[in-house]
């Protein structure tokens, strides 16, 4: 996990110590902070590290083969089982197995699941035989598991077995610095993976669009981003007109077109109210920094840029 960002201290501190306990750990995060590279770090921090880690994404599967995928099934068991399948549970023995997403494993499943954690031990689906087994289990899900509850779309049993050690992962808006940083290490990778593209570095206006989006899809997104700037870009420098709209701050095409001349005259003021500081010209005017960009370039605005210091 690459990381310039302060607030990212804590989180590494709490890893390290929950690595080196055997508790159920539980990782909370938005969708795309990482939470299986931190998930492996545990593993990999942990006296379990010479044994196997697996995941799974439990939002990725029907409940019967996530079912299968876990806890394994005898020939017969279900239509389609032509053949016995160890499941990840025994797979894992000795080690971890990560669920993501764990909020969207079905109810049943929980049951069973709980079971792994009380008793170390299972049925596979369609079997009468227990196989015992010695699995840590790390989890993480975006959405909390206390709602989920109280929704009565989580076992609040289950719940207090997973989460003995919460671990939270801050998100990429939240990290100073994280942007900036992972953004050029991106760069070099793909530079090299596309085809050994000559990217030198990142114009003042790209750059500012992506400080100052708010990345939902987190580091995930990020990549996606910095892979598609650097295919798009034919010099050595990625200019604003190589990231997605997104990034641009273009409006959906229903909703383009261009400001009408009070609200240009507006924009006029605050820049000049700001002294050219675009980011605080977008405060004045209420708006986000990306979309005074894109209202700027619509109506063929140009401003001389704040000097920084």
């Amino acid at each position: 996990m690459l990381t310039v960002a302060p607030e990212m201290n804590d989180f590494f501190e709490t890893l390290e110590k929950a690595a080196r306990a055997e508790a159920s750990v539980l990782i909370r995060g938005e969708t795309g902070t990482g939470k299986e590279l931190a998930a492996r770090a545990i593993h990999q921090l942990s006296r379990r590290d010479k044994a196997p880690f697996y995941a799974v994404n439990c939002a990725s599967l029907t409940g019967e083969m996530l079912a299968s995928e876990l806890f394994g099934h005898v020939r017969g068991a279900f239509t389609g089982a032509v053949r016995d399948r160890k499941g990840l549970f025994r797979l894992a023995d000795q080690g971890t197995v990560f669920l993501d997403e764990i909020a969207e494993m079905p109810l049943d499943i929980q049951a069973r699941l709980l079971r792994v954690l009380q008793e170390r031990e299972f049925v596979p689906l369609g079997g009468s035989e227990k196989v015992s087994i010695d699995v840590r289990v790390v989890s993480a899900t975006h959405v909390s598991l206390r709602d989920a509850a109280d929704a009565n779309k989580f076992r609040r049993d289950l719940m207090f077995r997973i989460r003995v050690l919460p671990i939270f992962l801050p998100a990429l808006r939240e990290r100073t610095g994280d942007i900036e940083a992972l953004a050029f290490h991106l760069i070099g990778e793909f530079s090299k993976s596309e085809g050994d593209f000559a990217i030198e570095g990142i114009e003042a206006d790209a750059f500012d669009a992506l400080v100052s989006y708010d990345w939902p899809g987190n580091v995930r997104e990020l990549r996606n981003v910095m892979e598609y700037a650097v295919v798009m870009t034919d010099g050595p420098i990625i200019g604003l007109d190589a990231l997605p709209p997104e990034l641009r701050g273009e409006a959906p095409p229903n909703q383009k077109g261009s400001p009408a001349p009070s609200e240009v005259e507006r924009m006029r003021r605050a820049l000049t109210r700001a002294q050219g500081d675009r980011e605080q010209a977008a405060e004045i005017l209420g708006m986000s920094r990306s979309t005074l960009w894109r209202k700027m370039r619509e109506a063929n605005l140009s401003w001389p840029r704040a000097k920084r210091h």
